[in-house]
Order: structure tokens, then C-alpha cells, then sequence
């Protein structure tokens, strides 16, 4: 973490705008810049502000093993049942019948997908949180209603830079984020 000469600690420094474009273009030009420890905030979904901050999600891939998982413990769990513990010989059928296994496998398949979602999502948003260095700004408040944010953590290599980087990019206002 960056060491600062504040009486309190920064969590960063916070740029606000009235519009999105701006915020867009605050993004790109700092991944430009170097910064890495960055993040936006607005009222509404903006289209490109994801690709602008550089983030990958995830979470599809995520899903996509949690459903693979679903599918082999389904079919594991059913296949020790009905072949390795419990074999019982129904009407000369064999002890590993697969297609009766498609239906309780799929939904293993459906939970474990579910889950993942559910969980992979609270652990990559850094959820629960419920206090966040943010809240103590007042003006953040309108992050919710109209106005749109731009953070530069403090933890960021280059956060000496910070507030002159924030202030060539004519925000309304920027603000100190303290600890």
C-alpha cells in the first residue's frame, strides 16, 4: 500500500462527473496512464464502461465448471448407488443403465451451475460488504440517482499521480476517500 502524509489513511481519490462519457473516457485514458487499482460507479448500466476499465468476467467460465462438477457428481453418485454399493438386477437391465441416469444428473448439473453463480458472484464483487470506505463520502450518495464516479485506489502503484491525472480529466468535483 502506498504510504501518504495524511493524518488519515486514503482508500483513494474520488472524481465525479455528470455525465457518462466522461467517466468512459476517464476509464481508457487511465489504463493509459498505467493505473490498475481502478473502478467506476454510476446509476445505470453503461455500455463500454467494462471493456474501458480493462475487467474480465469471470464468472462464465466459473459457471460452466460448477455445471461440469454438477454433471460428475450426478453421474459419480448414481453410478456408486446403483453399481459399486447397492446393485439390484430390475427386469435383466445392466447395473450401469445411463439413461436413466440423464434426469437426477441434469439437475445436479442446474444446482451446482446455480450455486456457483450465486457464490461465485458474492466472492468476485468482494460481497458481503457492509461498510465500504465510499459510504463516508457524502457526495457519493448521488452515485445512485445522476452522477457518475471515478476511484483511483490508493493501493494503485502510481496513486502519487492520482489527483493530477483526475484533474486533467475535468471532472465536477474530486474528493479524498478516507480509510
Amino acid at each position: 500500500m502506498a504510504h501518504h502524509d495524511h493524518k488519515h489513511p486514503l482508500h483513494g481519490i474520488l472524481a465525479e462527473f455528470d455525465r457518462p462519457e466522461p467517466l468512459i473516457e476517464a476509464c481508457k485514458a487511465a489504463r493509459a496512464a498505467g493505473f490498475t487499482k481502478i473502478e467506476a460507479f454510476s446509476p445505470m448500466p453503461i455500455h463500454g464502461v467494462i471493456e474501458a476499465l480493462g475487467l474480465k468476467n469471470r464468472l462464465p467460465l466459473m459457471v460452466l465448471c460448477g455445471g461440469i462438477a454438477g454433471a460428475a457428481v450426478g453421474f459419480g453418485l448414481q453410478y456408486w448407488v446403483s453399481v459399486l454399493e447397492y446393485p439390484i438386477n430390475i427386469g435383466g437391465r445392466p447395473y450401469l443403465s445411463w439413461p436413466a441416469f440423464i434426469v437426477p444428473m441434469f439437475e445436479t448439473t442446474i444446482l451446482f451451475a446455480a450455486l456457483t453463480a450465486v457464490f461465485g458472484m458474492l466472492a468476485l464483487n468482494g460481497l458481503p460488504r457492509p461498510h465500504h470506505p465510499l459510504f463516508g463520502v457524502e457526495r457519493f450518495s448521488e452515485a445512485s440517482r445522476d452522477r457518475f464516479f471515478f476511484l483511483i485506489e490508493s493501493e494503485d502503484p502510481q496513486f502519487d499521480k492520482a489527483r493530477e491525472f483526475l484533474a486533467s480529466c475535468h471532472p465536477t468535483a474530486i474528493e479524498e476517500v478516507p480509510n
